[in-house]
């Protein structure tokens, strides 16, 4: 998999490697998602050269822009397996794991020689077991649970490792709060991060899996390390600038006043974040501009048949197209000089959505409630 940021490199290399023709034009997967739809001529330009490689390819999966982010696009459609190797050029692809595969991220030019040949050289990693135990409190969600996690780890906690995490509280949670948890593996520095395939993944695959698949799980004592925490008691959670694992209780940065929320992105796009939000702010108004942008066109549609995009657009919120918006600071919603973001994305380094602005990561349910109250707020205190 590669993205419109990513391909324009990766195809870059593989003309200057003198290869003509893709290994398997059945096997990459191409969606528009970071700048869609393109923010400027240069932008717009590099995407009509990707778009014309394909076709002369004969690139079966491409993905234009409106079908949504790359990693839920990669999802819904199928691609995503148990026991799969799958490598994308984006380093969330870990999110992948959430349906029982070895997702990772690797370089453009790294994608060109998996374009060329259909290879790729890796050192298998060692495994870290995470169990994670207790059930969620009101108003906690997987959103809480992986920054607690980055919290505990540190942001190389796992450098090149694959972290596996098990225990109820894992298991509990739906297949889009697996990805959210997987999807955050790679802010400790995780090769891969997998949730072990279960019924709800066959659910979840039914009508989408691309082929036949088996379940793979780890060889008994085959850890290189096991590591347990009861998250029964874990409060609704917060990393403030610049390091995701700056990580606090919300309460503990409550009443910071704040210039933006934005809900969306690979991590917390999908049709339940929505929900949530919509829950939280019914009936009520934002105090401050609020971006609602859903991961896909899948969760898009969703959201309006069932009423929680209403609901959002009523409460003050304005809806984007489905994609990536503004969290890597491209268009829709970049920050101004010394504002603040209250955002349900996965990254708050220096000028992440625009140069000297600040970004807080945080839950759908923290960022509504705070876009209510238009300072940073504990959504249990709405």
């Amino acid at each position: 998999m590669s993205h419109d940021g990513t391909s324009v490199l990766a195809i870059k290399a593989f003309r200057e490697m003198g290869s003509e023709k893709v290994w398997d034009k059945s096997r990459i997967v191409i969606p528009f998602d970071h700048i869609v739809p393109a923010n400027n001529e240069t932008a717009a330009t590099l995407q009509a050269e990707v778009r014309r490689w394909a076709r002369a390819q004969g690139i079966e999966n491409f993905y234009d822009c409106g079908h949504g982010i790359c990693h839920q696009v990669f999802c819904e459609m199928g691609f995503a397996l148990p026991g799969a190797l799958v490598v994308g050029a984006d380093s969330h692809s870990c999110t992948y794991g959430a349906l029982g595969a070895f997702g990772t991220g690797v370089g453009a030019t790294d994608m060109a020689e998996i374009y060329s040949r259909g290879r790729l050289w890796f050192r298998v990693p060692e495994t870290i077991c995470m169990r994670l135990e207790g059930t969620l409190g009101d108003m906690v969600s997987a959103k809480d649970l992986a920054l607690f996690v980055v919290k505990e780890m540190g942001a190389d906690g796992a450098n090149y490792m694959s972290v596996e995490f098990v225990g109820g509280a894992v298991e509990r949670l739906s297949i889009s709060g697996r990805m959210t948890l997987c999807n955050m593996g790679v802010e400790m520095g995780a090769k891969a991060a997998i949730v072990p395939p279960d019924e709800s993944v066959d659910a979840y695959l039914a009508r989408r899996a691309r082929r036949p698949y088996t379940h793979i799980h780890s060889d008994p004592g085959s850890y290189y390390r096991e590591i347990e925490y009861d998250v029964s008691d874990i409060p609704p959670m917060i990393a403030a600038p610049y390091r995701v694992d700056n990580v606090h209780p919300v309460r503990d940065l409550a009443g910071i006043e704040v210039d933006q929320v934005f809900i969306g992105t690979c991590t917390n796009g999908r049709l339940e974040d929505l929900e949530m939000a919509a829950r939280i702010v019914k009936g009520k108004r934002v105090k401050i501009r609020t971006l609602v942008i859903p991961a896909s066109r899948e969760i898009y549609l969703g959201a309006l048949r069932s009423g929680v995009i209403e609901t959002l657009v009523e409460a003050g919120a304005m809806i984007g197209p489905p994609g990536c918006g503004p969290c890597l600071g491209a268009h829709m919603g970049v920050l101004g000089d010394g504002e603040v973001c209250l955002s349900t994305s996965n990254r708050n380094f220096p000028g992440r959505m625009g140069r000297n602005g600040k970004v807080y990561l945080a839950s759908p349910a923290t960022a509504a409630a705070t876009a209510i109250t238009g300072k940073i707020t504990d959504p249990r205190d709405v």
